[in-house]
């Protein structure tokens, strides 16, 4: 009798979560050996590669909850390794920023980070990472929530 595929065997959600942990536990490992946790290395490095956020978008973008996400900040910030500002465009909204003492501590994880990226890639073809990462940009884009639609 010849088995058949489950269904998670082919599952989008399940492979992406699948994949996912498999290429990030990895690096985790690494982020963890260096004192941070791995949300700590998340929020850091996002806001080191990206300026300024608000927390929503910080939450977003690091696949955090929103009330994790302004706690850490604030440890973060008592840590002297974040500042925050309120928004000059609108004064309802808190900024957060790395600052230099932050930028320091995950300076050498990012260079460590694009290593891995590296490594975990080396063996695939080059084009076939290029269409995976922009399939990769486009399905978040379209299931990115704003104001409680999905993007289109």
């Amino acid at each position: 009798m010849a088995k058949t595929k489950a269904f998670v065997d082919d599952y989008l959600p399940a492979l992406l979560g699948q994949a996912w942990y498999l290429v990030s536990t990895e690096f985790h490992e690494i982020v963890e050996q260096q004192g941070l946790s791995v949300l700590e290395w998340r929020v850091l490095s996002t806001l080191a590669s990206h300026g300024s956020m608000a927390i929503s978008e910080l939450a977003q973008t690091t696949v955090s909850k929103q009330p994790t996400v302004t706690r850490l900040v604030l440890r973060l910030e008592a840590q002297g390794h974040i500042e925050r500002t309120t928004s000059l465009d609108d004064r309802r909204f808190t900024l957060v920023r790395v600052t230099r003492s932050g930028r320091r501590l995950v300076s050498g994880l990012m260079e460590k980070a694009e290593q891995h990226e590296r490594d975990v890639l080396k063996p695939l073809d080059p084009h076939k990472v290029a269409v995976l990462k922009e399939l990769l940009h486009e399905l978040i884009a379209r299931h990115t929530r704003t104001g409680g639609r999905t993007a289109s």
